[in-house]
Order: structure tokens, then sequence, then C-alpha cells
């Protein structure tokens, strides 16, 4: 099942990848220096994601858990951007990036891995 979560629910999720499960008191700590945000619109957004079915809240003192792995979300948003950006064609995203004049020498290298790993 797909879930779609907007940027700022990906930032609670982002917490609990990096950490592992944690209280949204935590979470809310968290956030708050990263981002600047109130407890209340952290809450807001833990039980966004616990209703899209991304977050689990767990007893005691509103633990809550990731229900999703980052590389799901990663598949999606990258399947997204492809349909939505390159005309559904991996290919042109590929070629988008093989044509950045910023790319070091490392990334070339380790691209052309993936490539042969690939074929």
């Amino acid at each position: 099942m797909e879930i779609k979560l907007f940027d700022s629910e990906l930032k609670i999720m982002d917490v609990l990848w990096k950490e592992g499960d944690m209280t949204a008191k935590k979470i809310s700590d968290i956030l708050k220096e990263q981002v600047g945000w109130n407890v209340n619109t952290t809450y807001t957004l833990i039980k966004r994601c616990i209703g899209k079915g991304a977050i689990e809240r767990r007893e005691p003192n509103y633990l809550c858990h990731a229900l999703i792995p980052k590389e799901q979300v990663q598949v999606q948003e990258t399947t997204e951007l492809i349909n939505k950006v390159f005309d559904g064609s991996a290919d042109l995203l590929f070629a988008s990036l093989l044509n950045r004049k910023n790319l070091s020498a490392e990334e070339i290298e380790k691209l052309k891995q993936l490539v042969n790993r690939l074929e």
C-alpha cells in the first residue's frame, strides 16, 4: 500500500528513521531545535502520520514507531519525480543527473558501478 507523505510529515519520519522509536515529546524537542516547530505543530503532524498508517503509537508515553521503511518512501518519491518531471522516463532523469556540471569524479565512478551492476 502506498502512503503519500508531505514534506512536513517526512521530517517526522526522518527523525524516527535516524533515531529509532521515541516519544512524541522527544520528536517535538528535536524538531523544535532543527526547524523551530512548536509542540502543537509536531503533535498534529505525528497524528496525521498515525492516521495515514506511517507511524504506530505505543504506550507508555506515546512512543512512536515507524511502520514504513525509508526505502519504501524513497522508491515512491523517485517514481513520482520521474512521472511528474521526466514524463515517466528514468532515462531522462539519469541523463539529467549525468549532465550536472558539479558531479565529482567519485560520484561519476559510483554511477558507473551502479550501471555495471544492473547490466
